[in-house]
């Protein structure tokens, strides 16, 4: 191990291509500090940093056949802002889904409690109407039953079950004001 400590950059690299795992660990020992601190003076975080030196290592060793390196130090302080500047990214992409995903969310969740408050509402007024109008609009508005099903099930006559719809949304369009009229009819 003395030995590889008296080799250049170059010179180590030249015996890691050649599968000399105690090249590579000579050159780990000179470097890893120093890209430490490189990733970490960008991500700000001592695992993601460790992480990016691994990497950085590993894709060395993975590659190390087919790398043509002129300057070895030059060569890792890149791979390790490149691989920081992805961290990076990485994480931005992910955060936006997250508050996408988020925003989403609490609009699906707004809009069921919105739906929620009507329906109570809704439900809360049609307890106030005459029990013919408050059977019929309950079962065709409510239960989506077809009118003529309502009729033939309340005994009444297509028409009269027509009118008792009619004057149910009159009632209830009136007690909840024009901006919840639509979803009614």
């Amino acid at each position: 191990m003395e030995v590889y400590r008296t080799l250049d950059d170059n010179e180590l690299f030249a015996y890691v291509r050649k599968d000399d795992e105690l090249a590579y660990t000579e050159l780990y020992n000179r470097y890893w500090q120093k890209l430490y601190f490189l990733a970490h003076k960008h991500l700000k975080s001592d695992a993601d940093a460790r992480e990016i030196v691994q990497e950085v290592f590993f894709i060395i060793w993975a590659e190390r056949r087919s790398l043509s390196i002129a300057s070895f130090p030059a060569y890792v302080a890149a791979m390790t802002r490149y691989a920081v500047y992805a961290s990076i990214a990485r994480k931005k992409r992910l955060l936006l889904k997250e508050e996408a995903g988020s925003q989403a969310l609490s609009a699906v969740l707004s809009e069921l409690l919105e739906n929620k408050m009507m329906l109570e509402k809704i439900s809360k007024l049609s307890s106030r109407l005459p029990e013919k109008c408050r059977l019929v609009f309950i079962r065709n508005k409510l239960l989506d039953q077809p009118l003529a099903q309502v009729a033939e099930d309340l005994h009444i006559s297509p028409k009269t079950a027509e009118a008792h719809l009619t004057k149910a949304l009159k009632i209830i369009r009136g007690s909840l004001g024009e901006a919840f009229s639509c979803l009614l009819f």
